[in-house]
């Protein structure tokens, strides 16, 4: 094939090359390092290569002229691999040939270099994603914590269901990244565009907890929101820890910070802090008029520095606690 393919992310152009050693130092700064050279021996690699980062996954699309090997690092990252025009034969240390197409993507895992042998007018869009982020939505979507690397199947056939899904989430990011005021301008969408890719990979490709994910569940996290909103409020007082709480509760603490997070827009801790806040106001506004005293109530409540506490809480109730109880005694 002599023609090109079409050109994705066009608008981030990184590099365009004439060498193996230009590409290999273009592709290395993008994505892992990487050796790049022409299946031939021949100094010249005429590549180009567009790239972005949404969120936290990098997003590239690379093309080559001429046939070539490349071999990769061992990786700290995900990685997928999409072919959009010609071939290429993917090998994993101590696994089998991948034959990657228009109709069959590559998965690679981190921890096992891999060489790539690329057809000529070789195009392809590739996908850097990072082991904590991919695991973290991972535990979300199970509710639950995982604790060893997610294994994928390493062919990934893009004409199922879930190749559809993954497709249609690289067209998403495509189309917002040739708009200077599009989604990739705004932050909670740049969220929600990695959002969608994540569980695009996780519920379209085969992976070791699979499995778990088809057994129907709450939404995302919910369940350890809930169940940690319940033990805070049972035991306001004890000195919490996110890492206590997050065992109570059963998930990572990663997990239940993202799930506070989406759920209530807030952290574990800050959640605390408020609820905290709320109790001492009702002290104060029932006190007796010749009670307790407003450090008394506050450090019943784990509020132990008092110029803090003030600060919170006249944030919070558009007042000073000492007004409160004023007020209280009062009527």
């Amino acid at each position: 094939m002599t023609g090109r393919p079409a050109e994705l992310f066009a608008s981030h152009p990184v590099a365009a090359t004439t060498t193996a050693d230009d590409a290999t130092a273009a592709l290395s700064e993008v994505f892992l390092p990487v050796q790049v050279e022409s299946a031939d021996r021949s100094p010249a690699v005429r590549m180009h290569l567009n790239a972005l980062r949404v969120g936290r996954i990098t997003f590239g699309y690379m093309r080559f002229r001429e046939a070539v090997r490349i071999r990769t690092a061992e990786p700290v990252e995900y990685h997928l691999d999409v072919p959009v025009q010609a071939r290429m034969t993917a090998r994993t240390a101590g696994g089998p040939a991948l034959h990657g197409s228009e109709q069959t993507a590559g998965v690679f895992m981190p921890g096992r270099p891999v060489d790539l042998d690329c057809s000529d007018w070789f195009a392809q869009v590739a996908v850097m994603i990072p082991r904590q982020e991919l695991q973290t939505e991972l535990e979300l979507l199970l509710d639950a914590p995982v604790s060893d690397p997610i294994e994928f199947d390493p062919a990934f056939a893009l004409d199922t269901a879930g190749g559809r899904a993954v497709t249609q989430a690289l067209r998403l990011v495509e189309e917002a990244s040739g708009r200077s005021d599009g989604p990739l301008a705004h932050p909670l969408a740049v969220r929600a565009l990695e959002q969608v890719f994540l569980h695009s990979l996780l519920l379209g490709q085969p992976h070791d907890h699979s499995a778990a994910l088809a057994v129907p569940r709450g939404g995302s996290g919910a369940r350890s929101v809930s169940w940690a909103v319940e033990l805070l409020r049972d035991d306001l007082a004890r000195p919490w820890t996110v890492g206590e709480l997050a065992a109570a509760a059963c998930t990572s603490v990663r997990s239940l910070q993202e799930g506070f997070r989406r759920s209530l827009d807030t952290t574990p801790m800050a959640y605390l802090r408020r609820l905290r806040l709320e109790r001492v106001r009702e002290d104060l506004l029932t006190a007796a008029p010749d009670g307790v005293t407003v450090t008394e109530v506050a450090t019943r409540w784990g509020f132990l520095h008092v110029s803090r506490f003030a600060g919170a809480y006249g944030e919070r109730f558009g007042e000073l606690p000492s007004e409160t109880l004023r007020r209280a005694r009062r009527s």
